[in-house]
Order: C-alpha cells, then sequence, then structure tokens
C-alpha cells in the first residue's frame, strides 16, 4: 500500500467511526486500486460487508460514510458507484504536489524500513569441485535482487554463500589428486587442473570400478575429519580452484557474496546432536540418531524421521543446517533468515525448521523463509539441456547470451548505417546479454518452471530486458538531443495535463508501495512488472500520435515534461539496480 492510499485508508476508516460509532473502529475499508480508470483512481468496497451487520443497502452504507468522508486535499469529491462502491479520483493538484515532492529525493518517495533488521539471504550455494550450472542461475539472481531490495530499504543483509566444501566425495577427490597431481601436494603453487567438471567425473568413474581406489578414498575422508596436514592441503587447493571459477561468474552476474561453507559450521555438529539429546527430542533408530516429525510419514504412513547422526558417526545436510540456523540467530543475531532454493527442497526445510522449533532455538522475534524457486526448462518444456543431454554450464549460457546481442547488434548498426567503436559494441553487447538473462528469470513468478528462450529475453518487444533498455536510453537521448542536463531543472513545478501525463504521474507515485511489497513476499517478478507497465506507459506519454511534445513544447510544459523524462529515467534505473541489472546511457 503506498503513501497516498495509506492516508485514504485512514480517512475512510474515521469516516465509518463517525458514520456508525466506536463499535466500528478498526473495521477495514477494503480499498484497492480501481481495475478501470473510469471508476477513478481507488475503490473502497466495504460497504458490502457491513451492510450485512447494520442491516442496512450497501448503498445507504456507502451514503452514510461518504457523507463522513474528508478527503478534499487528496481527491475530487467521492462517487457512489453499482451496489455501493466508493469510487475516489485523485486531484491533479495533489499528484504535481507529489511528484514536486520526490524531484530532489535520491529514494523517489520510497521510504526506509521504519524498524531496520538483521537479515541474512543464502543464495547461489554451489558445490566445491563442480561447475555452476543453470542450476544456479535461479538462486544467485534471484537471492541477489532481494539482497538488494533489502538493503536498499535500511536492513543489515548478510549474503551468504553455503557452499558445499565438506563431505565424503573429498576423499575420492583428494585420493584422485594425489595420482594425478602429486606435486601439487607439496609445492607452494597454485593448483590448475584445468576442467573441474572433467577432473570430478574421473574421480567419480575411478571410485565406481575400482575397490582399492574407494578405499583409499574412505582413508582420505578419515584423514581429513582428522585435520591431517597434507589432506587438508589437498581440500583447501580443491575450494581454492573451485572459487576462482565461481568468481568468473559472480564477476560477470555483478553478484556480492559472503562465502560461508559447510566445513565452517563442522565444530558445531557435535553441540547440535547433545543438544538435541539433552531436549528428549532424539530418537535412535536403526543405529542413527533421529527426532521424528509430526506431518511427515513415510510410505507406510508411519512418522519419518530425520536423521542428525548418522549409524556411523556421521553427519549429514539437515545436522549441518542445524548448526548454521542456530550460528546464524545466536552469534549473526538474524531477526530473519531467507533461504533461496529449488522448490524441491521444500520438505527438507520444513523438517530441520521443525526440528529447531521443537528444540527451542527459534526466538518469537525470528522469522525463517524458504523462498522457492521452479525449474528451468527447454522450448522443449523438458529440463534445460545441452543437445548431448549434458546440465548447461553457466559460464556457457551467460558468453552465449552476450554473444547473440553482440551479433544482433551489429545487425542493427548496419541496417540504421551507424558507426560505433567495437568497445561500444561489446559493452552493450554485454549488459544486453546479461540483463536479458537475468530479467527474463526475475520476471517469472519464481514459483513457477519457466521456458529459458533467447530469442524471447534478447527481443525488443515485449516484457525483456532490451525493452526497459531501450526505455532508458530513449530518455537519455532527449537529454543529449536538446542538451539539457535534467540535473539543473531545479524545482521548477510540474504541471499535468494531457492524460498521457496524468497516466505517467499516477504510475510514478506507485514505486513505494510495489518495493514494500516485495521486501515483504520477496518476489521480485513485481517490481519486473512495474518497471514495464511504466516503460508503457512512458512510451505512450512520448508517441507522437497519442502523447505530447516535449523538446518542442513551449514553456512552462517544456521543463515539466523533462522533469517527468527524468523522473521515470531515475525510477527505471533504480528498479533495474535493485534487479541486479545495468542501465545503458546509449544503446
Amino acid at each position: 500500500m503506498n503513501a497516498t492510499q495509506e492516508k485514504l485508508k485512514v480517512q475512510l476508516e474515521q469516516a465509518i467511526v463517525a458514520a456508525f460509532g466506536a463499535d466500528f473502529a478498526g473495521v477495514d475499508p477494503i480499498l484497492v486500486s480501481a481495475s478501470n480508470p473510469k471508476f477513478g483512481d481507488y475503490q473502497a468496497n466495504v460497504a458490502l460487508s457491513l451492510s450485512k451487520k447494520k442491516g442496512l443497502q450497501p448503498r445507504a452504507i456507502t451514503g452514510a460514510i461518504v457523507e463522513k468522508l474528508d478527503v478534499s486535499e487528496i481527491c475530487e469529491p467521492p462517487e457512489i458507484a453499482g451496489p455501493g462502491f466508493i469510487n475516489l479520483k485523485l486531484k491533479t493538484a495533489y499528484l504535481e504536489a507529489q511528484l514536486n515532492d520526490i524531484q530532489a529525493d535520491p529514494r523517489l518517495g520510497v521510504p526506509a524500513a521504519k524498524t531496520p533488521k538483521r537479515e541474512i539471504v543464502d543464495f547461489s550455494s554451489p558445490n566445491i569441485a563442480k561447475e555452476m550450472h543453470v542450476g544456479h542461475l535461479r538462486s544467485t539472481i534471484i537471492g541477489d535482487s532481494i539482497a538488494r531490495i533489502l538493503e536498499f530499504q535500511g536492513h543489515d543483509v548478510l549474503r551468504l554463500n553455503h557452499v558445499g566444501d565438506w563431505g565424503t566425495q573429498f576423499g575420492m577427490l583428494i585420493a584422485y589428486l594425489r595420482e594425478v597431481y602429486p606435486d601439487a601436494l607439496t609445492t607452494a603453487n597454485a593448483l590448475d587442473i584445468g576442467d573441474l567438471v572433467s577432473f570430478y567425473r574421473k574421480a567419480k568413474q575411478r571410485f565406481d570400478t575400482d575397490a582399492a581406489f574407494q578405499e583409499t578414498a574412505r582413508q582420505e575422508v578419515v584423514r581429513l575429519q582428522a585435520g591431517a596436514e597434507d589432506t587438508l592441503h589437498a581440500w583447501k587447493l580443491l575450494c581454492e580452484q573451485s572459487r576462482q571459477e565461481f568468481q568468473i561468474i559472480y564477476e560477470l552476474l555483478d553478484i556480492k557474496l559472503t562465502e560461508r561453507g559447510e566445513s565452517f559450521y563442522n565444530p558445531l555438529l557435535f553441540g547440535v546432536v547433545e543438544d538435541l539429546e539433552k531436549s528428549g527430542l532424539l530418537v535412535e533408530n536403526q543405529g542413527a540418531k533421529c527426532v521424528f516429525l509430526e506431518g511427515f510419514t513415510n510410505r507406510e504412513g508411519e512418522p519419518l524421521p530425520l536423521i542428525v547422526q548418522k549409524s556411523d558417526g556421521g553427519y549429514n545436510y539437515a545436522t549441518t543446517d542445524l548448526a548454521s540456523l542456530r550460528y546464524r540467530i545466536q552469534q549473526d543475531e538474524a531477526k530473519r533468515i531467507i533461504y533461496v532454493t529449488d522448490a524441491g527442497q521444500g520438505n527438507h526445510f520444513a523438517q530441520f525448521f521443525q526440528v529447531a522449533r521443537k528444540a527451542g532455538w527459534i526466538p518469537d522475534d525470528v522469522e525463517l523463509v524458504h523462498v522457492p524457486f521452479g525449474l528451468v526448462l527447454g522450448e522443449d518444456g523438458k529440463k534445460f539441456r545441452t543437445r548431448s543431454g549434458d546440465t548447461v554450464r553457466l559460464r556457457d549460457l551467460l558468453d552465449e547470451a552476450v554473444s547473440r546481442a553482440y551479433a544482433d547488434l551489429k545487425t542493427r548498426l548496419q541496417e540504421e548505417e551507424r558507426q560505433e567503436t567495437e568497445e561500444f559494441i561489446n559493452e552493450v553487447a554485454r549488459v544486453v546479454g546479461i540483463s536479458a538473462v537475468k530479467y527474463a528469470d526475475l520476471s517469472q513468478n519464481r514459483t513457477s518452471n519457466y521456458i529459458f528462450s533467447y530469442d524471447k529475453m534478447l527481443d525488443f518487444k515485449g516484457n525483456t530486458a532490451p525493452y526497459m533498455l531501450y526505455a532508458y536510453a530513449r530518455i537519455q537521448g532527449i537529454s543529449r538531443k536538446g542538451d539539457i542536463n535534467f540535473k539543473e531543472l531545479g524545482n521548477n513545478a510540474v504541471l499535468l495535463e494531457h492524460e498521457t501525463e496524468l497516466a505517467l504521474a499516477k504510475y510514478l507515485l506507485q514505486l513505494d508501495e510495489v518495493i514494500s511489497s516485495v521486501e515483504q513476499d520477496l518476489l521480485p517478478n513485481r517490481l519486473c512488472e512495474y518497471l514495464y507497465e511504466l516503460s508503457k506507459k512512458f512510451n505512450q506519454f512520448y508517441d507522437r500520435n497519442q502523447g505530447v511534445q516535449v523538446l518542442e513544447a513551449q514553456e512552462p510544459q517544456r521543463t515539466s515534461r523533462l522533469i517527468l523524462c527524468d523522473l521515470t529515467a531515475r525510477t527505471l534505473k533504480l528498479g533495474l539496480e535493485l534487479l541486479g541489472i545495468e542501465v545503458l546511457e546509449r544503446m
């Protein structure tokens, strides 16, 4: 709910009390944005619910409320419509005053959180010695956007990369490393084993076909857990090699993260089991230590256990997640912990959240949120893979998007007979390609699967990054053409006359409502939808057939319309930055 809607809601609540008495204090006026401009800007639907309580016809209820309603500073006189709706149309003078107020505000009228919190966003989380693939795309992009929005709102955000850097697979990898690169374990030089995925596959092949190698790998796991110096050295080399590969992707995507892998919590696992035993939650089942869960059953209908210590004394993902959760609450002092993972892990999070609550580890003022997302599908509707059936490497996917953007731009330049430097073409291709991938993902409701299509995401028409980037660049083009410095427009007054000016102004003033909703619901697609609609409304405003003249207009309309252009560009830039997308001054 934006600031204007909040004011109107308060006024309606007061009018309800004035009309029907204190017993009706707190009644929700059910104020929503009007579905059709002909009904005004907002519509209150409270009369239908109040009529039952008062035993009056809805229109009689509406009449009594409107008689006590004073919204003269904000709206035209309220209108009663249909069976008892209150239609409210914002005054042009009010809209002008609101726009004038946000001109000098770098936050464009979006208030910061009244009570900033310590928030943790856990996202990306690749596994060491495995390459980042398209499956990591959604977690990385969605998590980054959520973190950016929370940071903008003033929250203290810790961006955590919970990498898989511990476990039995390292025994296999270290044993293979000793065989193939024995010198790497005795020299101070950095390890360079080339293609990590190929290295992992070869190690797995050895493990699956050689019993002696399997035993060696198991011994390496024991040595790793015991802290043997040479084995730890090998583990660190593998981790560092992976980090270098991950960092290339993070730099391409402009992602900032604090790594805190599974190994970080390893010393805390024993304490987790010990505390669960003290609380009486642990049950031994077939040699393993478990917590039985409510609402989860196996195929036989029996209660499902969450194993926290295996029969051989080892730990698993749930134990690590419980340890990390306790650390984040007790040491990081987080008040909201957000996990961005695929929807398939929903049960896992529900289960270990339940165990933590049963153990009393979650204070009342701490919120745990699993942010699930669907699959990335190919255009055949199946899981997105290469033609050979392999998982698509994230680096290859991003490079392909940039390459296609480059080819498209070269074609456009030839058609327009424009000459641009290779440096300019490369930069525009990079921004358009990476932005297209990000926006295509973020513009979907994250809970759904979506079809990955380079052609659609790179299209300059429709709800795409190129469409948004072009709208922003178009406004900068107005600045260059008219030799206008938007920053020097000062505090000149906005004057709204044309219907496209009014439509654009009203939409500009909805930014705070959109960002507030994403902060709460963690659905970045709502911000994408807003930016797309804003771009359309700007293009209608600037359209020569249905819109207005800007540079050719007479004063004071000229300056007023330039201010509208500037506010639109600033809103687009801010919104795209919150999605992790760069803008271009020129395309």
